[in-house]
């Protein structure tokens, strides 16, 4: 199936997106908005989480919003009803949040996520399911790149609960046919991500310090990792929703080669025209516990499955997000 009949199945296509205001969930709106789609956003607006209404800046006339927590069960059963697709991106992201209140973090990735399956096991068993999980779930990698058969071993509480959730969603693909696909998602980043603090990305509190020019902090420096623009992020949830060889599936999304958290700031201090500035310290000791180390994925499954690939690199993507917040950074602060 060729990119173009993918992308031509979701014009008029009713979708729903939880977690629609945050930082993936908005970038997919706009994209499922000019693909033709009737896009319904849930999102709780919760100011610890990763929703914005100034992410729908040009287009929110062409959605809808309903500000609902995916902890309510009798709202969703309302909303799934007559979609076509529900992209699940509604989640408690922080690592160290997790692990401060770790009830939290199962609310809502774990029973938030039975909450919606079971909407639309009972109210739209035809829709089809995209969640958004994480590659924490593989904890500290015995090999790299890391790929679907690698041990799953969180290292924290947000971890586990993540591998909950997406078991879930496979286990319901297989007991009752729910069209559901899981794509391990890592380090995207990227124009309306979170940048107000670490909660959502490390990359984000960089790109505020650059842009004010303030030093930033990188802890510990070798640690391998890769990054993925979060257009690429969208074409690839857009392309496992259409395709029936991803259902039932738990697929690595990734970057196009690995880089050390140092080359990373360099990179970012040269899209931002020389300006910013760096110090390299251990990481703190809160952090070090539930640090994975080195990662970077094998996302051949993916590719092979529905052929997709990261296009934009690093420092192309980095530029593309500092122009982004140059010119809105008050709106994300």
């Amino acid at each position: 199936m060729t990119e173009m009949t993918t992308l031509a199945q979701y014009q008029g296509a009713k979708v729903l997106i939880t977690g629609g205001l945050g930082f993936i969930g908005s970038n997919l709106a706009l994209r499922l908005v000019e693909l033709g789609a009737q896009v319904v956003i849930v999102d709780s607006l919760l100011p610890e989480y990763g929703g914005n209404l100034a992410n729908l800046a040009g287009f929110e006339d062409r959605v809808r919003v309903n500000i609902s927590d995916v902890r309510d069960g009798y709202s969703l059963r309302y909303l799934v009803k007559g979609q076509d697709f529900l992209f699940n991106l509604a989640g408690q992201t922080s690592h160290l949040d997790s692990m401060k209140d770790p009830f939290t973090d199962m609310e809502i990735n774990c029973r938030a996520q039975l909450a919606i399956l079971e909407a639309c096991r009972e109210c739209q068993p035809t829709v089809r399911l995209v969640f958004a999980s994480t590659r924490q779930i593989y904890g500290i990698p015995d090999y790299l790149p890391v790929d679907e058969r690698h041990p799953l071993r969180p290292v924290d509480v947000n971890g586990i609960n993540k591998l909950a959730g997406e078991q879930y969603h496979l286990l319901y693909h297989k007991v009752y046919g729910l069209r559901a696909v899981v794509l391990r998602l890592t380090n995207t980043y990227g124009p309306r991500m979170r940048i107000k603090d670490a909660r959502q990305t490390f990359l984000g509190v960089w790109v505020k310090a650059a842009l004010e020019g303030v030093p930033f902090e990188v802890w510990g420096g070798e640690q391998l990792r890769d990054y993925t623009f979060v257009d690429d992020c969208v074409d690839a949830l857009l392309r496992v929703g259409t395709q029936e060889a991803a259902w039932g599936q738990a697929l690595n999304v990734g970057g196009e080669r690995p880089y050390t958290l140092k080359e990373t700031a360099e990179l970012l201090i040269q899209a931002n025209a020389g300006r910013g500035a760096y110090t390299v310290r251990p990481f703190p000791a809160e952090r070090k516990k539930i640090d994975i180390g080195h990662y970077h994925a094998d996302y051949g499954r993916l590719r092979t499955l529905v052929g997709w690939e990261p296009g934009v690199p690093l420092p192309e993507g980095l530029a593309r997000t500092l122009e982004y917040f140059r010119a809105r950074l008050p709106l994300y602060c």
